[in-house]
């Protein structure tokens, strides 16, 4: 079988138990910022040079395929799920909490602001934040209009910007740091 199946060519796509939807559809925004956050945050676990950073970084990205698992499904087929289906629950948040205390004790304490791009890991780091984020807002917009999402999935994602942050301040390449409003101006 061919991964081109020509299904989408109209600009619909299939959720979970094949309901074809726009693939503007909210859930598909959502979990395709997922799916983007996913491949962000790997690229950043091949330049991270810690193995306990690319172990958080890599049980995160199992995780996130879970979490993308529960965006693909539509409101009515919830109840269709399998015994197979492992959804996003408060030990995988509490499990994330734990990662955070860890890494907080060990950074420094925040003074400003970072540029990224001191080197390759944290700037990926830091983008990989970014896309987070994007993701996040992505699952809400989903929730504004009506679709079930799971109060511990949105909690997951919610501390994973806070996890990326935290490995970037963790590793121990440079930091630049910035003073709001002490960037030079911008002229034409």
């Amino acid at each position: 079988m061919s991964i081109s199946t020509r299904g989408g060519d109209d600009g619909t796509t299939a959720l979970a138990f094949n309901r074809r939807v726009s693939k503007t559809h909210p859930r598909v925004c959502a979990y395709g910022a997922i799916d983007e956050f996913s491949a962000a945050i790997g690229l950043a676990r091949a330049f991270l040079s810690k193995q306990e950073h690319k172990e958080i970084i890599l049980s995160v990205q199992k995780d996130l395929l879970r979490v993308m698992s529960m965006l693909a499904v539509a409101n009515e087929d919830k109840s269709r799920m399998g015994p197979r289906y492992r959804p996003i629950v408060e030990a995988d948040v509490e499990r994330l909490d734990e990662v955070v205390k860890t890494l907080e004790a060990r950074v420094p304490p925040f003074r400003d602001w970072v540029l990224p791009g001191a080197d390759p890991a944290t700037a990926h780091l830091h983008y990989s934040r970014t896309v987070c984020r994007r993701a996040e807002r992505e699952i809400v917009a989903a929730m504004d209009a009506g679709h079930e999402v799971e109060t511990d999935l949105l909690r997951y994602v919610n501390r994973l910007s806070d996890i990326c942050w935290l490995i970037a301040r963790d590793c121990d390449g440079p930091v630049e740091e910035a003073k709001a409003g002490n960037s030079p101006a911008v002229t034409a």
